[in-house]
């Protein structure tokens, strides 16, 4: 197999627009495929942790990160009543005494991550993979719109639900590990005038969160909710979505039924199963995974972006040591599988701590939360993550072609 000169990302997301800046770093020629036709903007709140942190820094975008941040001061669990139970701390109010951790929307770190590459970065937005067929050569790629080329390699960073790993290794069935739970997300109107605060309310089983950032307009609604099984109903209608939401919360309080109503006119509304992506092998021939579509953590994990932004830097790192493209994606999984687990392994403990599936855990959460407010730094959720966030080291950056 020759040496990798021109690459195809299929997403332009996050790993998209890392992998973009760190294979034109070492002369190789990017270009990236979107279905979207332009930068999704706006978005949740994503964290960008530990080793990722570094890898930022080699970027130049960390301190952007930094400014972008969404000035999350404060974070309570709630009753029905709305009455203040238990506080916590969010990991952007850490971030001034550990820094390690930095909290924004995900729209702000795509721009960020963006616009640097435009410069050198060829984006075919509104578009999208329909074929893929390997030779000697490399993968002759068909897309719905753009005529087709041959790239040396090709790299599916389209998220859980990826069209490219579909095409490559099969249907996304036999790849999920579903974490028996369903998550929606969606921006409402602030009508309780919170400022920079979460807010979360319990049922067994099921979460109901409003948050405010002054980086968004309005607020953003969350609601979890827990299932002994698969019903396929991230699968359905958005229609079939919100009515789903509306039996689960029925009888919620608090806020509960003034957030579903709202869930109707919400322009961005967001429904998908909490599930990971567990792969055998990130690569077949010139195809290789990367993110979400080759080891998804789950939302439950926080670990999404990080492992998106550290993917990118060892897999270009590894494109430009070796001269086969076998070898380097060996290594490139070699380096990545260990980091994964560990981060993978959290988002049960994650789930646990968000929704607890009775009302005696409720009560247990939220009577340690308030009896040890530094819980996570003692053996809690939040020191799991810490440890699993900075469970690779990075190595040196290839050198740049002279």
């Amino acid at each position: 197999m020759t040496a990798v000169r021109n690459v195809l990302i299929s997403g332009a997301g996050i790993a998209g627009p890392a992998l973009a800046h760190w294979l034109h770093r070492y002369g190789i020629e990017p270009t990236v495929v979107e279905r979207a036709p332009a930068p999704r903007s706006g978005g949740y709140a994503v964290d960008v942790r530990g080793v990722a942190l570094d890898v930022a820094e080699r970027m130049g975008v960390l301190d952007g990160i930094a400014e972008h941040g969404t000035g999350m001061a404060s974070a309570s669990f709630v009753d029905a009543r709305g009455r203040r139970v238990a506080d916590f701390t969010p990991s952007q109010a850490r971030t001034a005494s550990e820094g390690r951790s930095r909290e924004l929307l995900r729209g702000d770190l795509v721009r960020l991550l963006h616009e640097p590459t435009t410069a050198y970065t060829e984006y075919l937005y509104d578009d999208t993979v329909t074929a893929l067929e390997q030779a000697p050569g490399g993968v002759h790629v068909s897309f719905a719109h753009a005529a087709p080329r041959v790239f040396d390699l090709v790299v599916g960073a389209d998220g859980l639900h990826s069209t490219t790993r579909a095409l490559a290794f099969g249907p996304e069935g036999p790849f999920r590990r579903f974490l028996n739970a369903y998550i929606s997300i969606c921006t409402v109107p602030n009508h309780l005038g919170l400022d920079r605060e979460v807010l979360l309310h319990n049922l067994p089983g099921r979460a109901i969160a409003l948050y405010h950032t002054p980086r968004a307009e309005g607020a953003k609604a969350m609601f979890l909710v827990s299932t002994r099984s698969e019903t396929g109903i991230d699968r359905r209608p958005a229609g079939e979505q919100r009515r789903f939401l509306r039996e689960a919360f029925a009888g919620a309080g608090w806020e509960a039924g003034r957030l579903l109503s709202e869930t109707e006119s919400a322009p961005d509304f967001y429904f998908d199963s909490v599930t990971q992506i567990r792969a055998r092998s990130w690569s077949a021939g010139r195809v290789v995974l990367l993110g979400d579509a080759a080891h998804c953590p789950s939302p439950a994990s926080g670990q999404g972006s990080s492992l998106a932004l550290v993917g990118a830097h060892v897999l270009a790192g590894e494109l430009a040591r070796h001269d086969a493209p076998a070898a380097a994606l060996a290594a490139y999984e070699a380096r990545m599988r260990p980091f994964v687990a560990a981060n993978q392994a959290i988002a049960d403990a994650g789930l646990g701590f968000l929704a607890p599936r009775t009302r005696t855990g409720i009560a247990v959460r939220n009577a340690l939360v308030r009896a040890a407010p530094l819980l996570s730094r003692i053996g809690g959720f939040d020191s799991k993550l810490s440890t699993a966030a900075e469970a690779l080291e990075l190595d040196a950056p290839a050198p740049a072609p002279g």
